[in-house]
Protein backbone atom coordinates (compact mmCIF):
# COMPACT_ATOMS: atom_id res chain seq x y z
CA UNK A 1 0.00 0.00 0.00
CA UNK A 2 1.08 3.03 -1.07
CA UNK A 3 0.72 6.50 0.89
CA UNK A 4 0.72 10.59 0.63
CA UNK A 5 -0.12 13.35 2.36
CA UNK A 6 -0.85 16.85 1.05
CA UNK A 7 -1.30 20.63 2.77
CA UNK A 8 -4.51 22.71 2.66
CA UNK A 9 -4.08 26.42 1.83
CA UNK A 10 -5.03 29.90 1.92
CA UNK A 11 -3.96 32.56 -0.25
CA UNK A 12 -3.36 36.08 0.89
CA UNK A 13 -3.61 37.93 -1.96
CA UNK A 14 -3.26 37.98 -5.82
CA UNK A 15 -5.77 34.27 -5.73
CA UNK A 16 -7.35 35.00 -9.36
CA UNK A 17 -4.48 37.13 -11.45
CA UNK A 18 -1.54 34.53 -11.21
CA UNK A 19 -1.95 33.42 -15.06
CA UNK A 20 -1.76 36.85 -15.36
CA UNK A 21 1.66 37.03 -13.81
CA UNK A 22 0.78 39.15 -10.47
CA UNK A 23 2.34 37.85 -7.58
CA UNK A 24 0.25 35.99 -4.84
CA UNK A 25 0.63 35.05 -1.28
CA UNK A 26 0.35 32.00 -0.51
CA UNK A 27 0.37 29.78 2.85
CA UNK A 28 -0.29 26.35 3.81
CA UNK A 29 -2.46 25.22 6.71
CA UNK A 30 -2.00 22.26 8.87
CA UNK A 31 -4.60 20.19 7.96
CA UNK A 32 -4.18 17.48 4.56
CA UNK A 33 -5.68 15.39 2.67
CA UNK A 34 -4.34 11.83 2.60
CA UNK A 35 -4.18 9.27 0.24
CA UNK A 36 -3.80 5.78 -0.53
CA UNK A 37 -3.53 3.53 -2.96
CA UNK A 38 -3.56 -0.49 -2.94
CA UNK A 39 -2.94 -2.74 -5.94
CA UNK A 40 -6.27 -4.66 -6.15
CA UNK A 41 -5.88 -8.79 -6.72
CA UNK A 42 -8.58 -9.06 -9.12
CA UNK A 43 -10.01 -6.87 -12.14
CA UNK A 44 -8.76 -3.71 -13.81
CA UNK A 45 -8.50 0.35 -13.83
CA UNK A 46 -9.46 1.93 -10.35
CA UNK A 47 -11.46 2.18 -7.64
CA UNK A 48 -12.42 5.21 -5.80
CA UNK A 49 -13.83 5.70 -1.29
CA UNK A 50 -13.68 9.25 -0.67
CA UNK A 51 -13.69 9.70 2.76
CA UNK A 52 -13.05 13.09 2.93
CA UNK A 53 -14.81 15.23 5.45
CA UNK A 54 -16.54 17.65 2.71
CA UNK A 55 -18.73 20.95 2.67
CA UNK A 56 -22.27 19.42 1.77
CA UNK A 57 -22.54 18.69 -2.03
CA UNK A 58 -19.11 19.32 -2.81
CA UNK A 59 -17.58 15.43 -3.49
CA UNK A 60 -20.94 15.31 -6.27
CA UNK A 61 -20.41 18.65 -7.94
CA UNK A 62 -16.83 18.00 -8.15
CA UNK A 63 -17.14 14.04 -8.98
CA UNK A 64 -16.48 14.25 -12.47
CA UNK A 65 -13.69 16.73 -12.07
CA UNK A 66 -12.09 14.63 -10.06
CA UNK A 67 -12.66 11.36 -12.25
CA UNK A 68 -10.78 13.26 -15.04
CA UNK A 69 -7.85 14.48 -12.67
CA UNK A 70 -7.29 10.82 -11.58
CA UNK A 71 -7.26 9.30 -14.87
CA UNK A 72 -4.96 12.23 -16.36
CA UNK A 73 -2.52 11.61 -13.47
CA UNK A 74 -2.87 7.93 -13.60
CA UNK A 75 -1.64 8.55 -17.44
CA UNK A 76 1.16 11.01 -16.99
CA UNK A 77 2.92 8.94 -14.61
CA UNK A 78 2.76 5.92 -16.63
CA UNK A 79 0.30 3.92 -14.19
CA UNK A 80 -1.00 0.87 -16.08
CA UNK A 81 -4.01 -0.21 -14.45
CA UNK A 82 -4.79 -2.33 -16.50
CA UNK A 83 -1.99 -4.58 -15.20
CA UNK A 84 -2.02 -3.39 -11.79
CA UNK A 85 -5.65 -2.23 -11.15
CA UNK A 86 -6.07 0.00 -7.86
CA UNK A 87 -8.14 1.07 -5.19
CA UNK A 88 -7.66 4.52 -4.28
CA UNK A 89 -8.74 5.68 -1.14
CA UNK A 90 -9.05 9.46 0.06
CA UNK A 91 -8.92 11.00 4.26
CA UNK A 92 -7.52 13.34 6.24
CA UNK A 93 -8.18 16.54 8.16
CA UNK A 94 -8.44 18.86 4.87
CA UNK A 95 -12.13 19.88 4.07
CA UNK A 96 -12.85 19.31 0.74
CA UNK A 97 -14.74 22.68 -0.09
CA UNK A 98 -14.09 25.43 -2.84
CA UNK A 99 -11.00 28.05 -1.59
CA UNK A 100 -8.98 25.55 0.73
CA UNK A 101 -7.03 23.79 -1.92
CA UNK A 102 -8.82 20.69 -1.51
CA UNK A 103 -8.38 19.79 -5.33
CA UNK A 104 -4.56 20.03 -4.85
CA UNK A 105 -4.22 18.40 -2.00
CA UNK A 106 -6.18 15.80 -3.72
CA UNK A 107 -3.53 15.56 -6.88
CA UNK A 108 -0.18 15.81 -4.61
CA UNK A 109 -1.26 13.57 -2.21
CA UNK A 110 -1.70 10.83 -5.28
CA UNK A 111 1.34 12.03 -6.75
CA UNK A 112 2.88 10.73 -3.36
CA UNK A 113 0.42 7.84 -2.88
CA UNK A 114 1.54 6.17 -6.27
CA UNK A 115 5.23 7.09 -5.91
CA UNK A 116 5.36 5.08 -2.49
CA UNK A 117 3.64 2.10 -4.03
CA UNK A 118 5.22 2.11 -7.45
CA UNK A 119 8.57 2.80 -5.99
CA UNK A 120 9.13 5.57 -8.88
CA UNK A 121 12.04 7.17 -7.06
CA UNK A 122 10.09 11.35 -8.18
CA UNK A 123 11.93 14.65 -6.53
CA UNK A 124 9.71 16.49 -4.49
CA UNK A 125 9.61 18.81 -7.92
CA UNK A 126 7.96 15.79 -10.21
CA UNK A 127 5.50 15.30 -6.68
CA UNK A 128 5.23 19.12 -7.63
CA UNK A 129 4.54 18.92 -11.34
CA UNK A 130 2.21 15.83 -11.14
CA UNK A 131 0.28 17.31 -8.98
CA UNK A 132 -0.28 20.57 -11.14
CA UNK A 133 -0.99 18.02 -14.09
CA UNK A 134 -3.67 16.49 -11.82
CA UNK A 135 -5.36 20.39 -11.48
CA UNK A 136 -6.13 20.83 -15.24
CA UNK A 137 -9.10 18.79 -14.11
CA UNK A 138 -10.51 21.17 -11.67
CA UNK A 139 -9.30 24.48 -13.02
CA UNK A 140 -8.97 24.51 -17.00
CA UNK A 141 -5.30 26.11 -17.01
CA UNK A 142 -3.99 25.89 -13.49
CA UNK A 143 -1.32 28.75 -12.13
CA UNK A 144 0.26 26.04 -10.19
CA UNK A 145 -0.02 28.69 -6.79
CA UNK A 146 -1.99 25.69 -5.11
CA UNK A 147 -0.21 22.45 -5.71
CA UNK A 148 3.10 24.56 -5.03
CA UNK A 149 2.14 25.53 -1.63
CA UNK A 150 0.19 22.27 -0.98
CA UNK A 151 3.50 19.89 -2.21
CA UNK A 152 6.21 22.48 0.02
CA UNK A 153 4.32 23.88 3.14
CA UNK A 154 5.02 27.24 4.27
CA UNK A 155 4.59 30.33 3.49
CA UNK A 156 5.25 31.91 0.02
CA UNK A 157 5.73 34.27 -2.30
CA UNK A 158 4.34 32.78 -5.94
CA UNK A 159 4.74 34.63 -9.76
CA UNK A 160 4.81 33.71 -13.28
CA UNK A 161 7.37 35.36 -15.17
CA UNK A 162 7.71 35.41 -19.18
CA UNK A 163 5.93 31.94 -18.64
CA UNK A 164 8.01 30.55 -15.95
CA UNK A 165 7.00 29.94 -12.52
CA UNK A 166 8.84 31.14 -9.29
CA UNK A 167 8.37 31.17 -5.91
CA UNK A 168 10.23 31.82 -2.42
CA UNK A 169 9.83 31.69 0.91
CA UNK A 170 9.16 33.97 3.22
CA UNK A 171 9.97 33.84 6.79
CA UNK A 172 7.78 35.03 9.80
CA UNK A 173 8.99 35.90 13.06
CA UNK A 174 6.33 33.39 14.07
CA UNK A 175 3.07 31.71 13.13
CA UNK A 176 -0.01 34.02 12.64
CA UNK A 177 -3.64 32.98 13.89
CA UNK A 178 -6.21 33.19 10.93
CA UNK A 179 -9.72 32.09 10.89
CA UNK A 180 -11.09 30.32 7.60
CA UNK A 181 -14.99 31.47 7.19
CA UNK A 182 -17.20 29.26 4.89
CA UNK A 183 -19.39 30.91 2.74
CA UNK A 184 -21.39 27.34 2.11
CA UNK A 185 -20.94 27.87 -1.90
CA UNK A 186 -19.59 25.70 -4.09
CA UNK A 187 -17.95 27.55 -6.73
CA UNK A 188 -16.68 26.43 -9.82
CA UNK A 189 -13.09 27.20 -10.86
CA UNK A 190 -13.20 26.23 -14.34
CA UNK A 191 -15.71 28.92 -14.91
CA UNK A 192 -13.66 31.35 -13.13
CA UNK A 193 -10.61 32.20 -15.85
CA UNK A 194 -13.37 33.21 -18.37
CA UNK A 195 -15.06 35.49 -16.09
CA UNK A 196 -11.46 37.11 -15.67
CA UNK A 197 -10.97 37.23 -19.47
CA UNK A 198 -14.47 38.92 -19.74
CA UNK A 199 -13.23 41.93 -17.51
CA UNK A 200 -10.45 42.38 -19.36
CA UNK A 201 -12.12 42.38 -23.05
CA UNK A 202 -15.04 45.13 -21.31
CA UNK A 203 -12.72 47.24 -20.24
CA UNK A 204 -8.92 46.86 -20.63
CA UNK A 205 -7.53 49.91 -19.81
CA UNK A 206 -9.75 49.68 -15.63
CA UNK A 207 -8.58 45.71 -15.93
CA UNK A 208 -4.72 46.52 -16.48
CA UNK A 209 -5.03 48.89 -13.37
CA UNK A 210 -6.59 46.66 -11.01
CA UNK A 211 -3.35 44.07 -12.20
CA UNK A 212 -0.75 46.97 -11.31
CA UNK A 213 -2.58 48.10 -7.85
CA UNK A 214 -2.99 43.90 -6.71
CA UNK A 215 0.73 43.90 -7.87
CA UNK A 216 1.68 46.77 -5.74
CA UNK A 217 -0.46 46.09 -3.10
CA UNK A 218 1.02 41.87 -3.31
CA UNK A 219 4.77 43.54 -2.91
CA UNK A 220 3.97 45.39 0.04
CA UNK A 221 2.43 42.85 1.83
CA UNK A 222 5.22 40.65 1.34
CA UNK A 223 7.42 43.48 2.90
CA UNK A 224 4.96 43.88 5.81
CA UNK A 225 5.11 40.01 6.56
CA UNK A 226 8.60 40.04 6.64
CA UNK A 227 8.81 43.23 9.31
CA UNK A 228 6.17 41.46 10.99
CA UNK A 229 3.73 44.30 10.51
CA UNK A 230 0.16 42.62 11.01
CA UNK A 231 -1.61 45.82 10.94
CA UNK A 232 -0.60 46.39 7.59
CA UNK A 233 -1.26 43.15 6.60
CA UNK A 234 -4.20 43.44 7.46
CA UNK A 235 -5.25 46.60 5.43
CA UNK A 236 -4.07 45.17 2.44
CA UNK A 237 -6.63 42.61 2.39
CA UNK A 238 -8.97 44.29 3.38
CA UNK A 239 -8.44 47.14 0.00
CA UNK A 240 -7.72 43.51 -2.21
CA UNK A 241 -11.08 43.02 -1.08
CA UNK A 242 -12.86 45.55 -2.13
CA UNK A 243 -10.97 45.52 -5.67
CA UNK A 244 -12.18 41.81 -6.06
CA UNK A 245 -15.98 42.98 -4.85
CA UNK A 246 -16.43 45.33 -7.44
CA UNK A 247 -15.09 42.81 -9.73
CA UNK A 248 -17.57 40.08 -8.76
CA UNK A 249 -14.96 37.70 -8.02
CA UNK A 250 -16.54 37.73 -4.26
CA UNK A 251 -19.49 36.92 -2.87
CA UNK A 252 -22.47 38.44 -0.59
CA UNK A 253 -21.92 35.61 2.07
CA UNK A 254 -18.32 36.23 1.60
CA UNK A 255 -18.72 39.88 2.02
CA UNK A 256 -21.15 38.99 5.33
CA UNK A 257 -18.17 37.12 7.08
CA UNK A 258 -15.69 39.47 6.22
CA UNK A 259 -17.37 42.64 7.34
CA UNK A 260 -18.50 40.75 10.53
CA UNK A 261 -14.75 39.02 11.68
CA UNK A 262 -13.35 43.22 11.14
CA UNK A 263 -16.25 44.17 13.60
CA UNK A 264 -14.99 41.53 15.99
CA UNK A 265 -11.23 43.11 15.67
CA UNK A 266 -9.68 40.81 12.73
CA UNK A 267 -7.09 43.02 11.20
CA UNK A 268 -8.08 42.07 7.93
CA UNK A 269 -10.25 40.15 6.07
CA UNK A 270 -10.73 38.59 2.22
CA UNK A 271 -12.02 35.98 -0.07
CA UNK A 272 -9.38 33.48 -0.45
CA UNK A 273 -9.19 30.96 -3.51
CA UNK A 274 -10.95 31.52 -6.56
CA UNK A 275 -13.50 33.51 -5.67
CA UNK A 276 -17.69 33.52 -5.86
CA UNK A 277 -18.03 31.13 -3.47
CA UNK A 278 -15.30 29.29 -1.01
CA UNK A 279 -13.82 30.35 2.09
CA UNK A 280 -13.12 34.02 3.62
CA UNK A 281 -9.71 34.38 5.31
CA UNK A 282 -9.60 36.83 8.32
CA UNK A 283 -6.36 37.98 9.60
CA UNK A 284 -6.69 37.28 13.59
CA UNK A 285 -3.35 37.18 15.44
CA UNK A 286 -3.57 35.64 18.92
CA UNK A 287 -5.64 32.65 19.94
CA UNK A 288 -7.96 34.86 21.63
CA UNK A 289 -8.62 37.13 18.97
CA UNK A 290 -9.28 34.22 16.59
CA UNK A 291 -11.48 32.04 18.42
CA UNK A 292 -13.69 35.29 19.18
CA UNK A 293 -13.99 35.31 15.27
CA UNK A 294 -14.22 31.76 14.91
CA UNK A 295 -16.83 31.20 17.77
CA UNK A 296 -19.25 34.12 16.63
CA UNK A 297 -18.96 32.66 12.57
CA UNK A 298 -19.75 29.38 14.58
CA UNK A 299 -22.57 30.46 16.14
CA UNK A 300 -24.30 32.20 12.87
CA UNK A 301 -24.24 28.65 11.81
CA UNK A 302 -21.06 29.05 9.54
CA UNK A 303 -18.03 26.77 9.08
CA UNK A 304 -15.08 27.60 9.81
CA UNK A 305 -11.07 26.36 10.31
CA UNK A 306 -9.18 27.66 12.64
CA UNK A 307 -5.87 27.90 11.01
CA UNK A 308 -2.07 29.36 11.63
CA UNK A 309 0.27 31.03 8.45
CA UNK A 310 3.53 30.71 8.84
CA UNK A 311 4.27 27.72 9.49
Amino acid sequence: MGKGTAFGKTILIGDQFVLNEVPAIVSSIPFETECTVERMKVGEGWVLEDNRIEVPGYKKKKEHQQVDSINHMLAVMKIDVKKNPLKISYGGSLLAGSGVGASAAHCVSLARALNDEFNLELSIDQINHFGWEGEFAYHGTPSGVDNTASTYGGLILYQIKNGAKNWQRINLRQPVEVVLGNSGVTADTSKLDAHVEEQEKSNPALFQERLRTITLQAQAMRNALEDFNLSQVGDIMTANHEILIKMDLSHETLVYLCNKALELGALGAKVTGGGRGGYMNALTPGKALQEKVAAALEKEGYKVIRATIGT
